[in-house]
């Protein structure tokens, strides 16, 4: 009997290899996924109780084929599809590699025109091999929701005809950014998560984290590609002190930095280090030699928020992400003081109102100009808009620490 864990293990990490082999065979996305859903489902009952095959890929495979054709026999174009099955069905299964099968798949989900909220359940369950009712949880979304998602997109996928193959060359630059920009979003779902009660979701991250390593490996002399997965590491390496005991979230300014993971510390700088040695910095790559600055920092007051500023400065430039603004603000507060950030976030009002973090950031600043009162609503209101409840929580206590600073303010 094998443990049900190293069955899952083996299972998530075959689950994209055998569905790129059946879409390759048969070009059938739609059906393809949901034949290789089930073969995974048979696998997982009878590998626990009767071991794993010898050649686990090439029975999924067998199994998931044969669910295939059943699929079409149900069909009314049944007599072409099975008529092409037999003549596949004694082909030999290419034995690719997994970095070889999952990376093509995964440039699929990531298709420029899948939008995120259709690629990234889509890249979840057929790259990642999460469940459907996995994807649910880890997005905090109903499963019926998520079923059609990945049914529209698998969907348009087919109606496009995009093939199963890496892109042409000359489409690699925009195709990677599509890829790029879904593992990046992926991550910081995970790494705090939009809502329910915990600050973050483990489980994305660590899928976000493979798939970015996956990409990295494909690709080693793409900076981009080692920059992700740089910025994914070092920001992953704090999650140890990133809430107390209870869940409760904990701020930069006040983790016990011993808690960080130095390993993940030491691959993500030197990922980035070797990537700005190329002298082709981008997006990815200056968040992540910011987050870089701040692990290597023994404190809030040592880190080095001028070359921090710096680099949001040239991110502002070439990118026209308000966040990346917001973080520039907080910035120029701790190299030029607080009123300089107020100062810049009054330029962001439009852009993003209604949203929590320009509410929480403000009442930061107002806290650090010594503007207790008024940072206290801010608190307030950021924590009326946001939807995790960890953050509320947070919120509420630094809007409590404000209010009781502006009654000792009042009685002096």
């Amino acid at each position: 009997m094998t443990q049900p864990g190293a069955v899952e293990d083996l299972l998530r990490e075959l689950a994209p290899q055998v569905l790129t082999a059946l879409i390759r065979r048969y070009g059938d996305f739609t059906n393809a996924e949901d034949a290789v859903q089930e073969a995974l489902i048979t696998a997982s009952q009878q590998w626990t109780s009767d071991g794993i095959p010898a050649q686990a890929r090439s029975w999924l495979i067998t199994v998931a084929t044969r669910r295939l054709i059943d699929i079409w026999r149900a069909d009314t174009a049944r007599h072409h599809r099975e008529t092409l099955a037999a003549q596949q069905e004694t082909t030999t299964p290419e034995q690719s590699s997994n970095l070889d099968d999952s990376l093509p798949l995964l440039f699929m989900c990531c298709h420029p025109a899948l939008t995120p909220a259709y690629a990234i359940p889509l890249t979840l369950r057929a790259v990642g091999g999460l469940t459907t009712a996995e994807i649910a949880r880890a997005l905090l979304l109903p499963e019926a929701a998520i079923g059609k998602r990945i049914s529209r997109a698998k969907q348009r996928i087919t109606e496009s005809g995009m093939p199963l193959q890496m892109p042409a060359t000359n489409e690699i630059p925009q195709r990677l950014r599509s890829v790029l920009h879904i593992l990046y979003l992926v991550f910081n779902e995970g790494h705090t998560a939009t809502t329910g009660p915990a600050v973050s979701r483990a489980d994305l991250t660590a899928e976000a984290i493979r798939l970015a390593r996956l990409l990295y490996q494909a690709m080693p002399g793409e900076p981009e590609a080692a920059g992700l997965l740089a910025l994914m590491l070092l920001t992953e390496a704090r999650r140890p002190a990133r809430t107390g005991p209870h869940g409760e979230l904990i701020p930069l300014d006040e983790q016990d930095r011993t808690r960080w993971d130095q390993d993940l510390i030491a691959g993500g700088t030197a990922l980035i280090t070797a990537a700005l040695r190329q002298q082709r910095a981008g997006y990815y790559q200056l968040q992540a030699a910011i987050a870089a600055i701040h692990d290597e920092a023994t404190s809030t007051a040592d880190t080095d928020w001028p070359q921090i500023l710096a680099i949001y400065d040239l991110l502002a430039r070439i990118s026209n992400n308000p966040m990346i603004r917001l973080n520039q603000a907080i910035a120029a507060a701790m190299v030029h003081g607080p009123e300089t950030g107020l100062a810049m976030l009054r330029l962001l009002e439009t852009e993003l109102a209604g949203n929590h973090r320009l509410d929480a950031v403000r009442a930061h600043l107002l806290d650090m100009a010594g503007r207790h009162g008024e940072a206290a609503a801010g608190y307030t209101a950021a924590a009326a808009r946001v939807t995790n409840e960890a953050e509320q929580n947070y919120l509420h206590r630094r809007s409590a620490a404000a209010q009781a600073a502006a009654r000792g303010d009042a009685s002096c």
